[in-house]
């Protein structure tokens, strides 16, 4: 049976402009990174596989494994020199005991975690397949706590900027609607 709080990756989801936008900011972040010009062994796309983790695989030059179990409780296993976890922990109930796993799968002083997440917005503007939405300093917590240090992060908003002006939720959207990147390393 399928979650009501599971993300379907179908047709209609892969063609919201939000989600190419998305795609393209982080790419440009990942380009930015001197890591992504170290080709890895191996990496893990945390989640389904969907389009972009094909343009991941051409940017770190290795093959990308996908998770396929429930991640809020269940192992991982592998090991990797690129992980990454884009708008994903929101959905979990226990994003920290994915943290745990990613970093014991790490391989490599340099392995790197990508992760990124929709901030914390007001109750009305939350999507209700969200489990955390995180604030920023909850997302800093959430990683030192895991073990990781964040090298670097930005954030961006997701949508086209016509979209803003079609409606008072949607200009809401544009003072509160933000996701934030992270590179982070383990500690």
């Amino acid at each position: 049976m399928q979650s009501t709080f599971r993300t379907v990756i179908d047709e209609h989801y892969l063609n919201d402009p939000a989600h190419s936008i998305r795609w393209r900011k982080t790419i440009d972040f990942l380009n930015s990174s001197s890591f992504s010009s170290t080709a890895c062994f191996k990496g893990l796309d945390i989640g389904d596989r969907t389009p972009f983790t094909a343009s991941l695989e051409r940017l770190f030059e290795c093959s990308f494994e996908n998770t396929a179990i429930d991640l809020d409780v269940e192992s991982l296993d592998g090991l990797f020199g690129v992980v990454t976890a884009f708008e994903v922990l929101e959905h979990l109930y226990n994003p920290l005991h994915t943290l745990l796993e990613v970093k014991r799968l790490l391989k490599g002083e340099s392995a790197r975690l990508y992760v990124s997440m929709p901030l914390k917005k007001p109750g009305f503007l939350a999507c209700p397949e969200h489990f955390h939405e995180m604030s920023r300093q909850s997302a800093l917590s959430l990683f030192n706590r895991a073990g990781f240090r964040v090298v670097r992060s930005e954030e961006f908003r997701i949508r086209p900027l016509l979209f803003y002006l079609t409606g008072l939720k949607p200009l809401l959207r544009l003072l509160f609607e933000k996701v934030k990147i992270y590179e982070l390393i383990a500690q």
